[in-house]
């Protein structure tokens, strides 16, 4: 068994940010969101701007925020300052969402983004088959 690559930023601790993150199997990122309070996007943040900064090699993160029920506008501005950190171009972003109008505000980062690697799904065994696929088959 393997260890685990350690954080570059502490993950959260506190019970008031409304995320946590573990580390995927394959090096990546697994995020799980409950709400997207200000001091949650805060956070998250500076936890993935740090971790963009140290990228070295293409990896996967899945985002998990079926528990979300509407994201500001506020969360959808991060979440396009973050994912068009050039760094971001070596991270295959897979996003789960529970309705299709969270599906609808997260496809229109997608269409904005500069970034190919970055996809909404409703069923996570799709998205974890999208995440498995090469990087040299990125964009179907």
């Amino acid at each position: 068994m393997t260890d685990q690559k350690p954080f570059n930023f502490p993950p959260p601790d506190d019970p008031s940010i409304g995320y946590s993150v573990t580390r995927r199997p394959d090096g990546g990122m697994h995020y799980v969101f409950t709400d997207t309070e200000r001091p949650t996007l805060l956070h998250w943040r500076e936890f993935a701007l740090a971790h963009l900064a140290a990228a070295d090699h293409n990896t996967r993160n899945l985002y998990d925020l079926r528990q979300v029920r509407r994201l500001t506008q506020e969360a959808l501005r991060l979440a396009l300052e973050v994912g068009n950190d050039p760094a971001a171009r070596n991270v295959r972003t897979a996003v789960l969402v529970s309705s299709p109008e969270m599906a609808a505000a997260l496809d229109e980062i997608s269409a904005i983004s500069e970034r190919g690697n970055f996809r909404v799904f409703t069923d996570p065994e799709d998205a974890e088959e999208w995440l498995a696929q090469p990087f040299s088959r990125l964009l179907k």
